[in-house]
């Protein structure tokens, strides 16, 4: 089962959040687009009050998830999917599995390459780091680094939501996103509009890395959102809001 909110009426966007958050990530943007769409926010797998996955999965095993629910809870036969962080490789993968289903998709703070080998050693570390000290140790240095500001309002509310992350979730999807193949193929052959989002001060996915994968795609759109960093949807709402709606204007919907 796929926990999900709804609001709004119009052509349909999923949005899937990041590592360790839950549809709340969106709570700020979903009602501004609600205006002129019908917004789908679900928790991915594992996440906030959707069922688990058995450990261990992989992003395509959640993407498929995401996918049947679109197809068969919600009975859709087209939607726009946009990711944050990790809900962009879930997205990725949902548009090679399906990319009839996707009449555009988004990349927000997200990126199509696989994880580096220095990346892959660091999620070891985590793996080890969460199973000696459990979640909370975690995400409480986790966190506030995503954020340009780490006293931003949101930092607060972000952790706390981050610390209800079940252990085997936290795991097993780093586990994932560890094993997680490069997509740019993907971007390469994709027909359709495809929008990436960035985040100036993005440490995590700087935006030289965005404008690397943006010139792979077909019908890109590339925007910058100032004075952020991985967390745009929390630390800049307007642009964040701007951004979606013109990319959604481009599509033949």
């Amino acid at each position: 089962m796929i926990h999900y909110t709804e609001e709004g009426k119009g052509f349909p966007i999923v949005l899937i959040h990041g590592f360790c958050e839950t549809h709340e990530v969106w709570l700020k943007v979903a009602p501004l687009l609600a205006t002129n769409y019908r917004i789908i926010s679900i928790d991915l797998p594992g996440f906030g009050k959707s069922d688990a996955l058995t450990r261990p999965f992989t992003i395509d095993d959640a993407a498929r998830k995401v996918i049947h629910f679109i197809e068969y809870d919600l009975k859709l036969t087209t939607c726009v999917a946009l990711g944050h962080s990790l809900g962009g490789y879930v997205v990725l993968a949902m548009a090679e599995h399906k990319p009839h289903l996707l009449s555009g998709f988004g990349l927000v703070h997200s990126t199509a390459f696989a994880d580096s080998e220095e990346r892959k050693v660091s999620r070891g570390k985590v793996i080890e780091f969460v199973k000696e000290n459990g979640v909370s140790p975690f995400v409480q240095s986790f966190i506030p680094p995503l954020f340009f500001s780490r006293s931003h309002p949101a930092v607060a509310d972000a952790v706390n939501v981050a610390e209800r992350t079940p252990p085997q979730t936290l795991i097993g999807y780093t586990e994932a996103m560890r094993a997680r193949p490069d997509r740019t193929r993907i971007l390469r052959e994709y027909k359709s509009p495809v929008l990436f989002l960035a985040g100036e001060k993005d440490s995590i996915i700087p935006v030289q890395s965005l404008e690397e994968q943006a010139k792979l795609a077909t019908l890109p759109s590339l925007v910058i959102l100032h004075n952020a960093a991985h967390m745009g949807m929390l630390e800049n709402v307007p642009e964040t809001t701007q951004a979606i709606q013109m990319f959604m204007q481009r599509l033949d919907v």
